[in-house]
């Protein structure tokens, strides 16, 4: 038989302290706002509105001279939200923190300081291993605003830029169907009496929703092709109607773009390339007149008879089909375009400095990781490793290291 557990009446509970967590100290930033000069790179990536809540906030915010001109925001609409304009762009490279709307420059990498914080998209055909080396020497904390992730799992910022791609893919049909720009004639919506243009659009993503909604709304007649049964679904429940949906079966696709007077390319990249699925020869089939706008075009495009154009010349004609390739569409109206990144950075530039600085947020939220690639002298994205053969340091057990 076992003893009972002896419990002595001087025995008494003894409350604990709560323990509590300790918040991080607030820090003021210093936040640099270069003038981009990348091709084609009209966007800034804050807004003076963003500025003046960062300056109210306590932080120090720096604008290169004309950084916003190409979204019309000028200096003085920098100044009077509280940000110092500064004439010598290495000069404003002394800020902790550079954020740039463009990819950085190689003749931006000279200018960076050791242990800065630089948030810019990230564009793999111009990354230069010597670019990359001279960044992991300076121990560059490098942020790719265009991988990061919200609390729901989405890219904000690429969404934001496919929403605006897809838009504008259906007015700048219905812009070179106009006889002004020596198109057709054909109106995109058609009146009563005359049919409407036949809109093919190639992808049921992000891009492919808001160029069917644009056409639809415009009262064209759309059809839709894409591999994935559940994205062509989500699409049609986006909308809130039904629409001709297609599997990308080259046949089916050679006869509707035989009809079609505008085709728009939105195809996702596989393995960082955009998959060709119009042939040369459809193209040839096309009605003259008609229009492509290959949207993908930043990843390669999904026309055999795409070729890279600018803002500046940016159409072409081949077996009589107007073609617009421009990447950077988001570029061709840039003050929307940097309104909607502004709105993603402030907040999270905000919370940096709520957490104690940039590292802070970067272990508290697995989004903001998500878009790290390098981190203190480490490359922390395994593809540009793998690409240039570098080490690749995951950065959950290098913050698990340092923690």
């Amino acid at each position: 038989m076992s003893k009972r557990p002896y419990i002595s009446p001087s025995f008494s509970y003894v409350p604990l302290e709560e323990t509590l967590e300790i918040q991080p100290k607030k820090k003021q930033l210093f936040i640099g706002i270069p003038k981009e000069t990348s091709f084609q790179e009209n966007r800034v990536a804050l807004t003076p509105e963003a500025v003046s809540v960062l300056v109210n906030n306590g932080h120090e915010v720096a604008v290169e001279h004309n950084a916003g001109e190409g979204s019309f925001y000028f200096d003085s609409d920098y100044s009077e939200a509280g940000a110092r304009i500064i004439y010598d762009k290495a000069e404003l490279y002394k800020a902790a923190t550079i954020i740039k709307s463009a990819p950085i420059a190689a003749e931006e990498v000279a200018l960076l300081q050791p242990n800065q914080v630089v948030i810019s998209p990230i564009h793999m055909p111009v990354l230069k291993a010597e670019m990359l080396e001279q960044l992991i020497n300076k121990k560059i904390i490098a942020i790719a605003f265009d991988s990061i992730k919200d609390d729901s799992g989405t890219y904000p910022i690429v969404r934001s830029m496919s929403e605006i791609a897809g838009n504008s893919a259906i007015l700048t049909a219905a812009k070179y169907l106009n006889n002004v720009h020596n198109g057709k004639g054909i109106l995109l919506g058609g009146i009563s009496g005359v049919p409407p243009a036949n809109v093919l659009i190639i992808g049921a993503g992000v891009v492919g929703e808001f160029a069917a909604r644009a056409a639809l709304g415009l009262g064209a007649s759309v059809k839709i092709f894409d591999n994935s049964i559940y994205r062509m679904m989500r699409l049609q429940n986006n909308i809130s109607r039904r629409c001709f949906t297609s599997v990308l079966e080259p046949v089916t696709l050679a006869e509707e773009l035989a009809s079609a007077d505008v085709a728009v390319g939105a195809l996702k990249p596989v393995n960082g390339i955009t998959p060709v699925v119009v042939t040369d020869a459809m193209v040839s089939n096309m009605k003259a007149g008609s229009v492509i706008i290959d949207v993908s075009i930043d990843r390669g495009g999904c026309f055999e008879t795409s070729k890279v154009t600018t803002h500046e010349h940016p159409i072409f004609k081949k077996y009589d089909v107007i073609h617009y390739c421009v990447p950077n569409i988001a570029s061709g109206v840039s003050r929307t375009a940097s309104r909607a990144i502004s709105n993603v950075l402030m907040p999270i530039i905000q919370q940096s400095a709520d957490m104690g600085g940039i590292e802070g947020l970067i272990m508290a939220k697995g989004g903001i990781r998500n878009g790290v690639y390098l981190y203190k002298g480490c490359i922390t994205n395994a593809p540009i490793a793998k690409r240039f053969n570098l080490k690749y340091t995951d950065l959950d057990l290098l913050l698990a290291t340092q923690s």
